[in-house]
């Protein structure tokens, strides 16, 4: 693949450092990746947008599936998740995450977690929605992201790794021969690192997380602008699965005029007994799955929207009210806390709950060791679709696939040898040939996008959501054409630019794909396809902006030397 030629305005860089290795991304797959490329030898730099423990790996409720339980195998988890994945996961991407994920976990404890114990001092194993057996392990009751994030950040600082903080990434810079020569960004605050500078470095590692903020309601910090799979589709990657968004079924609703970041309430108090009912306090699951609340969360999701449909209703009902005070305030304490922050009290009352986005099973498409399509350029986490969440990711899958994918990455980088490459020059900065969006479009792409491609979706509400998304786009193009201006270059714009990006490729995928599969639920194709439809939809991005759809059932990676390695290994997806 080579570069689109498409950049975000920004000014020229003041300031550049070099390095061997870049890690865009602080959370799990970001700061594991990083860990093991220093601990290679390798002269490693973090970029990462917020705080080092800003990103979604904090949020995380649930907890880490592993096969760590007796009884229990890496054969078991792999049957579970390919279920899950309703027929489009790559087989071998889930066995390497269920059979290298045991000895992950037990790295990362080594690093400093610390999970829950049982009585008789082993893990604490639960269940979630999809799994067969208890292999959930957490920590803290309901803070395992919390905690995981603390135990990586403790150990990044320790190790003293060069970090650089409050830093937007932009776009990725390459070499005459179209390598990976390292990143633009912008960083605020700083001192000497401050506005827009570079990192030299020959191999970059994607880690920037999901792009939840793309729809009104969802589970994602503010942070989460899909700012990777954006820059990955302008430097010509592509991208895989993408009309996949989950959409988690137990969101703590707020009212039917709340935006932004929802309060999660964890999958795993379902797997401790909890109920969804209606108003009426009808189970109404029981009979819609053999694992009635602990169905994948597909099904979950779908079933909510039914009884929301038939009840004229916005919200369903989580009924926890028989755990009492104690294991509320022991389990899930985090819960507990914004639930009574918010004036309800699941000790007495059942919680209100609604389907929210929450994680994009799709991305920047991969190999078995993070390769994507641009030679020297990695994607690990949610950023990357590397095969393993099919249709739909199975609960605490993800945590696991950071850790698993992210190890492999550094070592598939060290495993090579790494060259300082001499970026190509850029586009003069006042010329812009693409005009940025203005802030107030975030909330426009939001509304379009929960309208139109939100968890039912139809012809209709696809085409209607890709003709509002084209007119944004159209509208600035033309102000820019007109007299020559464009929004100026801010973290809010660029915001909004990426935004818009994934919005549109997320729409195309969602409206070639005519069936219901996943969590991927056409109301005008109902049923899933699978003699015409077991297959993935992979994009990416034209010079004019045009994007370039095509489905495949085993896409292969052109033979180009990606990474530091000799050879590139094709992956079977």
């Amino acid at each position: 693949m080579t570069s689109t030629g498409i950049r975000l305005h920004a000014p020229a860089p003041g300031w550049a450092i070099a390095a061997d290795v870049v890690v865009v991304g602080s959370g799990v797959a970001g700061l594991t990746a990083a860990l093991r490329c220093e601990a290679a030898g390798l002269r490693t730099v973090v970029v990462t947008k917020a705080r080092l423990d800003d990103g979604s790996t904090r949020w995380a409720q649930g907890g880490v599936a592993a096969a760590l339980g007796e009884g229990d195998t890496p054969e078991q988890h792999l049957d579970d998740t390919l279920v899950a994945g309703a027929g489009l996961c790559d087989a071998e991407a889930v066995r390497i995450l269920a059979t290298e994920g045991p000895d992950a976990v037990r790295r990362l404890i080594a690093t400093g977690a610390h999970f829950d114990e049982s009585t008789e001092g082993g893990l604490a194993l639960t269940r979630e929605g999809g799994h067969h057996r208890r292999r959930i392990a957490h920590a803290g009751g309901d803070a395992t992201g919390a905690e995981i994030s603390r135990a990586l950040v403790e150990a990044v600082r320790a190790r003293g790794l060069r970090t650089i903080e409050n830093a937007l990434v932009l776009d990725l810079l390459t070499d005459a021969d179209g390598r990976t020569a390292g990143v633009t960004l912008h960083v605020m605050g700083e001192g000497q690192h401050d506005g827009v500078g570079a990192v030299h470095a020959p191999a970059v590692v994607l880690a920037t997380g999901g792009m939840g903020q793309v729809f009104s309601a969802t589970t994602n910090p503010s942070v989460s602008t899909g700012d990777g799979v954006a820059l990955a589709l302008r430097a010509g990657a592509e991208v895989s699965d993408l009309e996949f968004v989950q959409f988690h079924p137990t969101v703590l609703f707020l009212g039917p005029d709340a935006e932004g970041q929802q309060p999660l309430v964890s999958e795993a108090v379902r797997g401790e007994g909890a109920h969804l009912v209606d108003a009426d306090g009808v189970r109404f699951m029981l009979g819609q799955h053999e694992l009635a609340e602990l169905a994948p969360r597909d099904i979950v999701a779908k079933a909510i929207t039914r009884r929301m449909q038939e009840r004229d209703a916005d919200h369903m009902y989580l009924d926890a009210r028989h755990f009492g005070r104690a294991m509320w305030e022991q389990r899930f304490p985090t819960i507990l806390a914004a639930c009574r922050a918010h004036g309800i009290d699941p000790v007495t009352e059942p919680v209100p709950v609604a389907p929210a986005a929450h994680y994009a099973s799709g991305g920047v498409r991969t190999d078995a060791h993070g390769c994507t399509t641009v030679p020297g350029l990695y994607a690990c986490g949610e950023v990357a679709c590397t095969g393993v969440h099919g249709a739909n990711r199975l609960a605490s899958n993800s945590l696991l696939e950071g850790l698993v994918y992210a190890e492999r990455i550094a070592a598939d980088i060290a495993a090579g040898t790494v060259h300082a490459r001499v970026p190509a020059p850029l586009p003069h900065p006042q010329h812009p040939e693409h005009p940025l969006l203005p802030p107030e479009a975030r909330l426009t792409i939001q509304r379009i996008m929960s309208e139109g491609a939100g968890v039912l979706r139809s012809a209709d509400s696809l085409t209607r959501a890709a003709e509002r998304l084209h007119g944004l786009h159209a509208e600035a193009r033309e102000a820019l054409h007109e007299n020559g201006k464009t929004s100026e270059p801010g973290v809010d714009t660029w915001e909004a630019t990426n935004l818009l990006c994934v919005a549109r490729v997320l729409v195309a995928a969602a409206a070639r794909r005519e069936e219901t599969r996943g969590c991927h639920w056409r109301e005008d194709h109902a049923d899933r396809d699978d003699t015409t439809w077991r297959r993935h939809i992979v994009v990416r991005l034209n010079p004019d902006r045009t994007l370039a759809v095509h489905t495949t059932d085993t896409p292969e990676f052109p033979p180009t030397v990606h990474g530091a390695q000799p050879t590139h290994r094709p992956q079977e997806q």
